[in-house]
């Protein structure tokens, strides 16, 4: 259930690290989810890391991982590609 999680969460924690952080992202609202996602994946990995737990089920502190890695993931892609 852990990557289902994941992409579920992806999909939410782009659209909310869009609203978190607005601005002019190449690509529109797609490559935000994209980004989403894969903050997701960051955000349960780096959160199993540091021992807080991944993201591995439908709940509030995985929701709250996801939300954090798909804001990293936003950050580092706007620095890169400015």
């Amino acid at each position: 259930m852990g990557i289902l999680s994941w992409i579920i969460f992806g999909l939410i924690a782009g659209i909310l690290a869009k609203v978190i952080m607005p601005g002019a992202d190449p690509g529109g609202f797609i490559v935000t989810i994209i980004i989403g996602i894969v903050g997701a994946v960051v955000g349960g990995f780096i959160g199993s890391l540091l021992g807080f737990g991944g993201v591995d089920g439908f709940n509030i502190g995985s929701f709250l991982i996801a939300i954090f890695g798909g804001i990293v993931v936003l950050f580092i892609y706007r620095k890169v590609r400015a």
